[in-house]
Order: C-alpha cells, then structure tokens, then sequence
C-alpha cells in the first residue's frame, strides 16, 4: 500500500467513533462527579464568603470615621460618634453571640500570616492530590 492509499484510509478509520457498551454508564459517571465537584466548590466559596463579610463589616466599624482635628460642628461630631459607637457595640454583640468577638487578625504580624497562608495552601494542595490519585 502506497502512502498515498494509506492516509486517507487512516482518515476514514479514525473519522467515526466507535460506540462502547457501557457508554451510557461512562455519562452518567462523568455528570455525577461534576455534580459533586460543584456542589464542594459552592459550599467552600459561600464558607469563604461569609467568613471574608463578618471580617470586612467587623473591620469597617472599627474605623474612627471622626478625628480629633476634625472641623465639624460639636453637634454633628457628637451624632457622628454617638452613630459610630452604637454601631460597633451592636455589631460586637452580635459577634460575641457567635463566638467570633475575640478575633483579633491585627495581632499576627506579617511573616506569621504568610506562613499561615503558605501552610494553609500548602495543605489544601496535598489534599487535592490525594483527592485526584484516589478518583483514578
């Protein structure tokens, strides 16, 4: 067979997909772990979600919006305050019910939230790896 015959003949074998038995189990495998695998990744981002929210809404009510040097009127720099005050003791109640009002993330310096990223990372990595060598 010359290598012009044998090309298209190539083509023509590989041009349609043989049909397996257990094609329709081999579907309905691959939709279920896709199924499984996005209902883990909308739990973990909805996790991380409220996590990030209770420490931005915590962090933006720890703000002093009124400085001593400000040049506002003593009435509006006392509502001001009083506004700011009432605000912050509300939400640290709410976060002492939740057993969230000693989270303190100023504390750590830099390198230590590195480290903590990095191990954290580090063993989110090790456990998709296993996850992956346990599905094959």
């Amino acid at each position: 067979m010359s290598a012009d015959e044998f090309d298209p003949e190539i083509e023509r074998l590989f041009a349609r997909t043989p049909v397996m038995p257990d094609a329709a189990l081999f579907t309905a495998d691959v939709e279920r772990r896709l199924q499984k695998g996005s209902a883990v990744r909308s739990l973990a981002l909805t996790t991380a979600g409220l996590v990030g929210g209770v420490i931005a809404v915590r962090e933006a009510l720890t703000i002093n919006l009124v400085s001593d040097g400000a040049s506002a009127t003593g009435a509006v720099e006392q509502g001001l305050r009083s506004i700011s005050v009432n605000g912050q003791n509300a939400v640290m109640s709410g976060l002492d019910t939740a057993g969230l009002g000693g989270l303190d993330l100023s504390a750590m310096g830099g390198m230590q939230m590195f480290w903590i990223v990095a191990g954290g990372l580090i063993a989110l990595a090790a456990a998709g790896v296993m996850r992956l060598s346990q599905e094959v």
